[in-house]
């Protein structure tokens, strides 16, 4: 019997004599970093594949989110999910503003419309949501809310990468989309991220504070901090581009593998796929309802790790529970209760390209025995 470990993500990797190529132009150019050539094409092809007017690049995930909420002056209270991984709100912390939780609607994961209003007080100056797994947020209640209020709205997009509604990309949405581009991600370019924006002014400005604050040789216009991706990471992401969609097409894949093995299981539940959606199966959260499972979250997570299985709670605990954030009085469990429940009962199953029907059925073996 097979008992080699199946991890619950693996990194899309570009074919290694490409790169190899590419990074001799890299040699031979000697200019490894600081906007060099293969950067620009990569913030151009990737405006492209995803629908947007402006990208810039950035050596992670979460200095994206610190500097859009620099970029956009953000101060005072920030309206944000408890159910997300930290980034998103250690992003408001490292710039001085408190994060207010509310809690998430139980259909999608994503932070619940018809709680945002009653979480304004006169600090608020924007809201943080964030398209968990990938599933969009319902980005017109939220633009209304923040126009009714005069609101900013900076999207977490880390893991919605690609992701369309009705053929436009979400990532238009809101003064600014933030993207994680982590190893572990659909898309990565092993460490990266990047800012979506909506003009050029913006880009502009964003591509300062991402370099000190430069304008030019000698003028420092902003007090700005060194997040710029390289070159060697932007030829790799380059390489990924090119095959990320049949990376994508084999994701959807396993998601349709999975959901059509665990729809019988009594006390499974998973996420359909969203009408007029365009998912890049980021991820495949099943949630356990013990009683009519017979088994906890947490037991079954032990027991897919008896069998060399990696599953994810995630995202388990809550935000708000962790010891810099569970004074807040927002972060009471009385005010989370849905986002409470999910972060009990979540489990993200191994997903990513390489899975193979072995794999698959090594996976489901554990949770339908």
């Amino acid at each position: 019997m097979d008992k080699s470990l199946i991890t619950v993500t693996s990194p899309l990797l570009p074919d290694l004599d490409d790169f190899h190529a590419m990074l001799k132009e890299i040699w031979a150019s000697k200019w490894i970093t600081n906007n060099g050539s293969f950067h620009k094409q990569l913030e151009k092809e990737l405006a492209a594949y995803l629908k947007v007017p402006f990208i810039s690049l950035f050596t992670n995930g979460t200095l994206p989110l610190i500097t859009a909420l620099q970029a956009l002056r953000i101060t005072g209270e920030v309206i944000t999910t408890p159910y997300s991984f930290v980034a998103t709100t250690h992003a408001l912390w490292w710039n001085g503003i408190t994060p207010v939780f509310v809690d998430i609607d139980p259909s999608t994961g994503n932070m619940d419309p018809d709680k945002i209003e009653a979480a304004i007080t006169p600090r608020t100056t924007a809201i943080m949501p964030v398209h968990v797994y990938g599933k969009p947020c319902d980005t017109v209640r939220i633009q209304e809310i923040a126009d009714k209020y005069g609101l900013k709205v900076i999207y977490d997009a880390a893991h919605a990468f690609g992701v369309e509604v009705n053929g436009k990309s979400i990532l238009n949405a809101g003064d600014m989309s933030t993207l994680s581009f982590h190893a572990t991600k659909v898309y990565n370019t092993i460490e990266g991220g990047a800012l979506v924006m909506h003009d050029e002014q913006t880009k502009k400005r964003i591509d300062y504070l991402k370099n000190f604050g430069f304008a030019d040789e000698v003028t420092v216009v902003a007090p700005g901090i060194n997040s710029k991706m390289d070159e060697v990471r932007a030829v790799y992401g380059l390489l990924n581009l090119r095959q990320v969609d049949s990376a994508i097409a084999a994701r959807r894949q396993v998601a349709i593998k999975y959901r059509e093995a665990l729809s019988g299981v009594d006390g499974i539940t998973f996420f359909d796929d969203m009408p007029g959606v365009k998912h890049n199966y980021s991820y495949f959260p099943i949630f356990i309802d013990a009683e009519k499972y017979g088994m906890t979250r947490d037991e079954l997570y032990y027991r897919m790790k008896e069998h060399n299985v990696l599953g994810r709670r995630y995202f388990y605990p809550l935000i708000s529970t962790f010891s810099t954030y569970k004074g807040l009085q927002s972060a009471g469990p009385e005010n989370l209760p849905n986002a409470h429940k999910m972060a009990d009962c979540v489990i993200c199953l191994p997903m990513h390209h390489a899975l193979n029907q072995e794999n698959i059925y090594r996976i489901l073996n554990c949770i339908r025995k």
